[in-house]
């Protein structure tokens, strides 16, 4: 099931996947980095973030953290268990973020991909995300996809 973020339950599993996933493919941040890992908490408060996960009580499987900025929706950060890829998880995520950006005027949707992860590149890529540039001082690509048909 799909649902909010539970500040008080989640977020030590939330931030736990994003050290040991989402921190090694980046370019800019480390694992070991104090300050980025402060500032999680604060991070994903800002925004909205939803969790895949059994039961309404139950550990996250997967989170994303969202903004929607005028007509755009920015995605943040998308994690899904190592155990549980390859479920759909990240897709459900993702569409159900892209219906609430729509429902609130969202006409594109915009997120940065690290130049390591393919398998999330292919994800996008198979949801409508097309890549509009590389950004080499981050090593990052930028997708989008309009919202509106």
């Amino acid at each position: 099931m799909i649902r909010a973020r539970i500040a008080r339950t989640d977020d030590e599993e939330i931030i736990r996947l994003i050290k040991s996933e989402l921190i090694p493919l980046s370019y800019t941040a480390s694992p070991r980095d104090a300050q980025t890992i402060r500032e999680l908490p604060r991070r994903i408060s800002d925004g909205v973030s939803l969790v895949y996960s059994r039961s309404k009580r139950s550990i996250p499987l997967g989170f994303l953290h969202y903004y929607t900025r005028g007509d755009i929706l920015l995605f943040d950060m998308l994690v899904v268990h190592p155990q549980h890829r390859g479920k759909q998880i990240g897709t459900h995520l993702i569409t159900k973020a892209e219906t609430k950006a729509k429902e609130k005027g969202c006409s594109v949707a915009r997120l940065f991909v690290d130049h390591g992860n393919p398998k999330a590149q292919r994800l996008y890529s198979r949801l409508g995300y097309q890549t509009v540039r590389f950004i080499p001082e981050v090593r990052c690509y930028e997708m989008v996809k309009p919202l509106v048909t």
